[in-house]
């Protein structure tokens, strides 16, 4: 039997198998295509809106003063002796970098900071899409993933852009996504997993509190197919070894002054828990819908990427054990929300991602499981449209902003030295570092004579070991600011307890008059002699009263 010859196919034929196949791989192709492009487009939106911000708008206080507190390090003062900090130095070390570098480009530090935080966050996030990059179909290319997880990271803190807590968060990611890989029985590559490790151990030495969260995060791999000691883990706790020793023999003040002041003072700042836990309702909500997501993902997404479910349980662990940290810690500030904020805001988009991706069939448990995604996503981004939006207003508006109003005020005043009484840093960082002006004390602020105060009421006696009114009486005769700020906002009158304390206070205090008054301040300006001339006549009574009155 002959066999069958095939037919040539015809110009027509070839044509039109030609434009089936270039139809079929064309259409996923532009589709991918363009998400990538349209994550570039959102992703570059918000570095370009970041930077602008934060450019035109006023440092955040914690960022001007360690910047300020990096910059007098590298200019030879003693760190935790000349200037009081209380976090471990790592910090102070990496701020040391944007520092010297506006020092040798002659700029404000704002602008190298934020470009310099912008480019260890990318650089995370993208380090951190290439180590996601074709585990599950939901990370083909790596574009889309980097676009939203860059996105996240630099949208999400507002105005707490460059905090301890944002730069942890950054760090940590690779190392999570190697963990969810190893969950999945894959070998780690001893390079990348070693250069992971000791990345993430920097960002958790920036804030110790959370090392509670890399220690579960290794038990629920451990229960989920990893191993217990793994090249990243070994490389993470020998960097924080070396971390340590190396504070012990460079830094040894800060183990022998800064934590016993924070263990004796600290506490003056504290919010009671269930105070933080009621004012965190979206947060912890949050975090609540993500451990649930992640514990019915069999059920709703049946059969589909079990590498997405071991990511999504790493992400639903480190939130919940970041948020039990950031309220075992008692101080409600927003940016000790950031790493539970991160993890849960991304799990959240991973959920959603995949169910749109997979297109799995709806049942009732998908539906309520869904709704309850949308409107937890829906609250993260209203509340942190609200906090953009204040960050926002303040760059496009400045003149608005208290702490314009008094570097305004030192320029016209052209003063040399100044201080402010109270809590609030920001009426000292960042106008120090806007102004140039001299800072008269070693502390940012009031808080450690806050925690004096309270810490007299709860011994009865003021601590020996921590003569903190002292120690600023001193610094404020020696100094003579030309300009002080007082705070009426708050409850404790700074000023009257300072004089009551210290005889040479009050005298030098006497020479001081008001000149303006804004915002719930008192703005004070030396006279021309001296803190240590001889005095000059008394003030009337009443102008007495004015100035050393209580708020």
């Amino acid at each position: 039997m002959r066999a069958a010859i095939p037919r040539r196919p015809n110009n027509l034929t070839l044509s039109m198998q030609t434009r089936t196949v270039r139809t079929r791989l064309s259409a996923p192709s532009l589709g991918i295509d363009a998400a990538s492009m349209i994550a570039m487009v959102v992703l570059l939106a918000a570095l370009v809106l970041v930077l602008a911000t934060a450019m035109a708008s006023p440092l955040k206080d914690d960022v001007a003063w360690l910047l300020y507190v990096a910059r007098k390090w590298l200019g030879g003062q003693r760190l935790y002796e000349d200037l009081i900090e209380v976090n471990p130095p790592l910090i102070v070390w990496i701020y040391a970098l944007p520092a010297m570098l506006s020092d040798w480009l002659g700029v404000a530090p704002k602008a190298v900071s934020a470009p310099f935080f912008a480019a260890m966050l990318l650089g995370c996030a993208w380090w951190t899409a290439h180590l996601l990059h074709g585990r599950a179909a939901l990370f083909a290319r790596r574009l889309p993933v980097f676009g939203v997880i860059g996105t996240v990271l630099l949208l999400l803190p507002g105005v707490e852009f460059g905090q301890r807590e944002h730069l942890l968060v950054a760090a940590v990611l690779p190392y999570l996504a190697l963990l969810a890989r190893e969950m999945q029985g894959e070998r780690e590559p001893p390079r990348t997993a070693a250069l992971a490790g000791m990345v993430a151990a920097l960002g958790c030495a920036l804030k110790p509190g959370y090392l509670p969260a890399f220690m579960v995060l290794e038990l629920v791999g451990r229960v989920h197919g990893g191993r217990l000691l793994r090249i990243a883990t070994l490389s993470a706790a020998a960097t924080l070894g070396l971390y340590g020793a190396g504070v012990l023999v460079f830094c040894p003040a800060f183990l022998d002054k800064a934590v016993p002041l924070a263990l004796a003072l600290y506490g003056g700042t504290d919010t009671p828990c269930w105070e933080i836990v009621r004012q965190s309702s979206v947060l912890l909500g949050g975090v609540a819908s993500v451990a649930l997501l992640a514990t019915i993902w069999r059920s709703t997404l049946p059969g589909h990427q079990p590498f997405l479910r071991g990511l999504l349980i790493v992400l639903a662990t480190f939130a919940l054990v970041a948020s039990v940290s950031y309220v075992m810690q008692g101080k409600n500030w927003f940016y000790h929300r950031l790493p539970a904020a991160f993890a849960t805001v991304l799990a959240l988009l991973l959920w959603g991602a995949e169910v749109l991706r997979a297109r799995p069939r709806l049942n009732l448990r998908l539906a309520a499981s869904a709704a309850l995604a949308v409107v937890t996503l829906g609250e993260f981004a209203w509340s942190d449209y609200a906090r953009l939006k204040t960050w926002v207003d303040a760059a496009v508006e400045p003149n608005l902003s208290t702490e314009v109003k008094l570097e305004r005020l030192v320029r016209r005043e052209k003063a040399h030295t100044y201080i402010a009484f109270s809590e609030w840093i920001a009426l000292g960082f960042p106008v120090v570092n806007d102004t140039g002006v001299t800072w008269a004390s070693r502390f940012d602020s009031m808080w450690a004579l806050k925690g004096e105060l309270w810490r007299a009421r709860q011994d009865g006696a003021t601590p020996a070991a921590w003569p903190i009114r002292r120690w600023i009486t001193r610094d404020f005769v020696a100094n003579c600011p030309d300009l002080a700020v007082v705070d009426t906002r708050e409850g404790i009158n700074y000023v009257a307890v300072l004089s009551a304390s210290d005889p040479a206070f009050a005298e030098a205090w006497s020479r001081y008059h008001q000149i303006a008054a804004f915002d719930g301040l008192r703005v004070l300006k030396r006279d021309a002699a001296g803190c240590t001339a001889p005095p000059p006549p008394r003030l009337p009574p009443r102008v007495t009263a004015m100035v050393m009155e209580p708020p």
